[in-house]
Parts: C-alpha cells; sequence; structure tokens
C-alpha cells in the first residue's frame, strides 16, 4: 500500500494498455504475452494476477458453482498440481482457508466429472498457483502468473536485521525521483537492498534475469510452443538492454556504521552481479559534496535505540544533503517507521506518503530537488 502509483508508472513505461491504479493494485490489459513481459520486467509488482472471473458469492453454493462455471481444462490437466490462496474482506465468508478448500473442491469435482481423474493439490510447490478474492461479497478467481512471489530475486541469502523487500526498495528508488546518473547513497544501508536495487536499475537488469525458477504460467498446461518463444524474445531484449548499460554505473554508495551489515551488502551485491562502494561509517560522518540522491530505510528497535543523540545526528545528515541553506545540494528520501525519525528532520517534506511496510505503518518522506523519475 503507497507504492500502487510507482508500479503503475512502472507498467505503463512497459508500454501495456489500460494501466490504472487503485487502493492495493495496479490494473492493466493485454495478452499472455503482456503478463509474462510484466513478470520479466517489474521491479516493484509483488505478484501479476490473470483474472479469469468475477460472480457473486454470498454464501458457500454461490461460490462453488462460481469456481465450477470456470473451464479449468484450459488451465489445468490431471498431470498438474495446484494451490489455491484466499482473502476475504467484508463478506459474508470470513475463513479463508474454508474459501480456499471450498474452491479446491469446486476445481476437482469438475475434473471428476469430466475426465474421471483429478488434478493433485500441492501446497509447497504447484504448479498452477489460484487466487481468490473476496470483497463485499465479490468473488474474483485469478491464475498466479509468476507463481513464487516477485519479490524473491535471489540474491540476498543473508541479512542484517529486519531487511526490505526487493519490490518495496525498488520502489523507494523509484519514488526518491534518481535519474540513474547522479551519485547515489543509503547511509544506513542493512542488507544492503536499496542499493543493490539501484544498481540493478540503473544497469537495467530485469529481474526475470537474475531467476533461477520457473515461472508459473511455463509450467501451465497451456504454455506450449509459441509462448516459450515469446518468453525467449522477452528474455534476448531484456539482455540486449542490460549489455548496452553494462559498465556505465553512477556512483552507488552503501553505508552502515556496522561491518557486519557492510559484509552482507557486499556478499548480496556480489550474488546480484553488480559492484557498489561500500563504507564502514557512522551517520555523523559527513556525506562527500555534490547532487546526492540518498534514500534510506533508518531501522528502529532491536538494532537500533533512538537516543536524542542518535536522533540528532540522523535530522542533521538529512539536512546537510538536501537543505540548500545548510550546504545541501542533493535530495534525500527516508521510509520512517517511527514518529521519532520523521519528528528529528527539521525541514518540512516535499513530499510524504504512507506506505505498509509488512504490518509496519510508514512515512516515506522527500526533501530537497526531486528530479522526475
Amino acid at each position: 500500500m503507497g507504492t500502487e502509483p510507482a508500479l503503475r508508472d512502472e507498467l505503463r513505461e512497459l508500454r501495456l494498455r489500460s494501466v490504472r491504479a487503485d487502493r492495493g493494485g495496479v490494473h492493466f490489459e493485454g495478452s499472455l504475452t503482456d503478463g509474462m513481459r510484466a513478470c520479466f520486467h517489474s521491479r516493484v509488482a509483488q505478484r501479476i494476477l490473470l483474472e479469469l472471473a468475477a460472480f457473486d458469492a454470498p454464501n458457500e453454493a454461490a461460490l462453488y458453482e462460481g469456481v465450477r462455471s470456470v473451464t479449468w481444462a484450459e488451465h489445468l490437466s490431471t498431470k498438474t498440481s495446484f494451490a489455491v490462496r484466499a482473502s476475504s474482506k467484508k463478506s459474508a465468508l470470513t475463513h479463508t482457508q474454508f474459501l480456499a478448500q471450498l474452491v479446491k473442491d469446486a476445481v476437482v469435482d469438475q475434473f471428476r466429472e469430466e475426465q474421471g481423474q483429478r488434478p493433485d493439490v500441492s501446497r509447497d510447490d504447484p504448479d498452477v498457483l489460484l487466487s481468490l478474492h473476496l470483497a463485499q461479497n465479490q468473488a474474483t478467481l485469478y491464475l498466479d502468473l509468476a507463481g513464487d512471489a516477485l519479490f524473491a530475486r535471489g540474491y540476498r541469502t543473508r541479512h542484517d536485521g529486519a531487511p526490505l523487500k526487493e519490490t518495496l526498495a525498488a520502489a523507494l528508488v523509484r519514488m526518491s525521483g534518481w535519474d540513474q546518473q547522479s551519485p547515489f547513497i543509503d547511509p544506513m544501508c542493512g542488507s544492503g537492498t536499496v542499493v543493490i536495487e539501484a544498481a540493478l536499475l540503473a544497469s537495467a537488469v530485469a529481474p526475470g534475469l537474475m531467476k533461477k525458477q520457473k515461472f508459473g504460467f511455463q509450467r501451465w498446461a497451456s504454455f506450449g510452443a509459441s509462448e516459450a518463444a515469446a518468453l525467449q524474445s522477452i528474455r534476448e531484449r531484456a539482455s540486449e538492454a542490460h549489455e548496452k548499460k553494462k559498465g556505465a554505473l553512477p556512483r552507488i554508495v552503501g553505508r552502515d556504521v556496522a561491518a557486519s551489515a557492510i559484509e552482507v551488502t557486499r556478499e548480496n551485491a556480489g550474488r546480484a552481479g553488480v559492484t557498489l562502494e561500500l563504507v564502514q561509517a557512522d551517520i555523523a560522518v559527513a556525506i562527500p559534496e555534490g547532487a546526492w540522491t540518498m534514500v534510506v530505510n533508518p531501522p528502529y528497535g532491536d538494532r537500533m535505540s533512538l537516543t536524542p543523540k542518535l536522533l540528532s545526528s540522523f535530522g542533521a545528515m538529512v539536512e546537510r544533503n538536501s537543505n540548500p541553506k545548510k550546504g545541501g545540494e542533493g535530495s534525500s528520501s527516508v521510509l520512517c517507521g517511527t514518529p521519532e525519525l520523521l519528528e528529528a528532520i527539521p525541514s518540512r517534506p516535499s513530499k510524504l506518503v504512507r506506505i505498509m511496510n509488512g504490518d509496519i505503518e510508514c512515512r516515506f518522506a522527500s526533501y530537497g530537488e526531486r528530479k522526475p523519475a
């Protein structure tokens, strides 16, 4: 929540059709190939879902019949496995585990009736992942194109503290307005997710190029030679785009007071295939002069005790970078997970966005000059 505009703009840059954002998601229209492109290129989306059917579901019978009305043989076979994720909001049916089971029963019953056999259910590694969203008694069924959540890029096998998901880090970089040419810094980099995502963006490494497992759509019964050829074309074009920008990175710096954080960032960056400038330094150490784009997710709680001295140093760091009256030439974007962090910055933010980081309500505050993304 809060990153929908960033995802909307990203999907528009991919030249997808009828892109619109609403609370909790972004919608677009297109072919399966368009959905494959979105899975391969999106840095911000957590999931890409293909809508199969929408119908009223005020009770169990209506939901069951609505699911049975879908021609499941177009998407599943008796040789493929599937699983169901369910959510419910402001509806008569509220138990998500029961809802998922009801969807499974309807799918299986259709196969048994029409083919005498049924597909298997696999919770851990399904070939096809179905999603049921129930809101105000209106059911919508989706196929999950990616299968796995898209935030799992594969480079972050170690972390220092509570890391940002890669998709949220990528959204923050985009929302900062960074031009991908000026120097970029995260002075409290932790596991390095923000600076790594910045480097991947600047070097045009599409997330799909990093994916080692198959996408969900590659395991569908309908995925054939033409779909495989389309995916190969997407991959080849992405590789060409990366080759054009390879080796032309701007200065991207990750700093942290903890040596362990710097070491974890170095390892994660190595797995991601990007080169960063990593420095162990306290936030009281001045950022080099220049028009830096700063994006920072200050830790708090177990990892950082918010003492008055530390809060003062944090506020001064932001001011030095982005307040022209203090000599700042750059911009600062800060994800504040506690009010004390926001209150520690003397300047008033030019933009303040509510963002959910997991179950933590945060504020993403922007200061200084912000160039268009």
